[in-house]
C-alpha cells in the first residue's frame, strides 16, 4: 500500500511539474519523476508483472533525460 501511495504520489507531481509553466519549476518534474522509479520496480517485481518491465525501462530512461537536459548541462 505504501509503495502505491510513494507511486501516486510522485507520478501526480511530475506531471504536475511538468505542465509548469516556469522553467525553474519546470526542471523538478523529472526529479520527481525518477524519485517514484525504484517504486514501479518494486510493485512490478511484486505483481511478477514482467511486461511493465519495459516500460518501467522506458519510462526511467525519459526522466533520466530530462535530469539530464535541466540539472546536468550547462546552460
Amino acid at each position: 500500500m505504501i509503495i502505491q501511495i510513494i507511486i501516486g504520489v510522485t507520478g501526480v507531481t511530475a506531471i504536475w511539474l511538468s505542465q509548469n509553466p516556469d522553467p525553474r519549476i519546470h526542471r523538478w518534474a523529472c526529479v520527481a519523476g525518477i524519485l517514484g522509479q525504484p517504486f514501479w520496480f518494486i510493485a512490478m517485481y511484486q505483481a511478477e508483472q514482467w511486461g511493465i518491465l519495459v516500460l518501467c525501462v522506458c519510462y526511467t530512461i525519459s526522466w533520466m533525460r530530462g535530469v539530464r537536459n535541466y540539472w546536468w548541462r550547462k546552460s
